[in-house]
């Protein structure tokens, strides 16, 4: 299973602009170094986190990394304009040598959305759009298409071709039945964001993924899942509670009163962080279990850790960082290596009620920032 990391750039109090830039290179290097999979940087345009343009920050990585995978986390396509978000990546993908991929996502704030010029009104009707003219774009240079929301194409060069083929691009998604079968019916890698409640409660979502891939004719084995939570790796259980727990809490508390979640209190916080809860934080051992749980839910072919959430100090992220590579990857690689060979390549998933085909949501809760619902402790779109 691949290992990486995603972060939002947060931007604590009495932290610059110009410190925080040089703290989440410091960051990406060391994942690069310590032989992590993947680093995922999140586009936002709001004071609280730091990156609008993650591919201008992941080329200044791919300068100095060697072997890491780059991602956006996610680049909101909705309020973006494909033909510029391709040539983009295909730069970065030449620049760093064939590592780029492009999460696509609706994104989770809605700042974008008249800060570009675009209706919230369009919300599921952009993104539909603009992720087929990406997918159209990566297939051929010359490209002509039409849609509602962006001007034609007729015979257009888009330049230049990145150095894969084809160049990666996943969804993400924070819980939405009709997102998670659209990514399966284009033949899309899914990321899956458990930001909250209990992961098992994610797992019909994958399932209905993987019976829509099956269903759109895809090739079974061929189907990708990441999920992507919160964790911290500490020292020892109370350590990383030190370390993470003040400052996760303030950041989700903020956000929680700007969409009218209740306000997350020390139960709540130590429901996350107990085995089942949707937090990979505690110790490497209880971080390893914790990753290997939901191995066992989802069966998935990559995880990201997102460990610089609000005001956590750098130096102890950078020190989380170090533990997830030497000691967490090790045993999370070994034991996941070790059932794959017991099952003969072929991971399952723990039974569970699985929604029907028609995309239609089981239970729906929370409100997103846009008005939306999604289940309990999801984001909108993730990342």
């Amino acid at each position: 299973m691949e290992l990486g990391l995603a972060t939002f750039a947060d931007l604590g109090a009495g932290v610059s602009a110009e410190q925080r830039m040089r703290e989440l290179i410091e960051e990406a290097t060391l994942a690069d170094q310590l032989g992590l999979d993947l680093f995922a940087i999140g586009e936002h345009h709001r004071r609280d986190y730091l990156i609008s343009a993650p591919v201008v920050a992941l080329a200044a990585i791919a300068a100095r990394t060697e072997r890491i995978r780059l991602s956006s986390a996610v680049t909101v396509l909705s309020s973006d304009d494909p033909v510029r978000v391709f040539e983009q990546f295909a730069e970065l993908d030449l620049i760093s040598g064939g590592r780029a991929e492009i999460m696509a996502g609706r994104g989770s704030f809605i700042e974008s959305f008249p800060l570009f010029g675009y209706d919230l009104d369009d919300y599921d009707e952009l993104f539909e759009e603009k992720l087929e003219l990406l997918l159209a774009i990566r297939e051929q240079e010359r490209v002509t298409w039409s849609g509602r929301h962006r001007p034609a194409l007729r015979d257009a060069l888009v330049w230049p071709r990145p150095l894969q083929r084809p160049l990666p691009v996943w969804v993400a998604v924070g819980g939405s039945p009709e997102s998670v079968i659209r990514a399966a019916r284009l033949g899309l890698p899914l990321t899956l964001a458990i930001i909250g409640g209990q992961p098992e409660r994610f797992v019909p979502l994958v399932d209905l993924y993987r019976r829509a891939w099956a269903a759109a004719g895809h090739e079974p084995e061929r189907a990708r899942v990441a999920i992507n939570t919160h964790a911290f790796v500490g020292a020892s259980s109370r350590q990383a509670d030190r370390a993470f727990a003040p400052a996760y809490v303030a950041m989700m508390n903020r956000i929680g009163r700007e969409r009218g979640w209740p306000p997350l209190d020390h139960l709540a916080y130590e429901a996350l962080r107990a085995p089942r809860g949707a937090l990979a934080v505690g110790s490497p051992t209880e971080v390893a279990e914790k990753l290997l749980l939901e191995h066992e839910l989802f069966g998935h072919q990559r995880y990201i850790a997102q460990m610089s959430v609000g005001a956590v100090a750098h130096g102890e992220v950078m020190r989380s960082i170090e533990r997830f590579g030497t000691e967490v990857a090790p045993l999370v690689r070994e034991e996941v290596a070790r059932r794959l060979a017991r099952a003969d390549g072929h991971p399952k998933s723990a039974p569970a009620p699985t929604p029907p085909l028609d995309g239609k949501p089981a239970q729906r809760s929370e409100p997103a920032g846009d008005g939306r619902r999604e289940p309990a402790g999801a984001a909108a779109e993730p990342l």
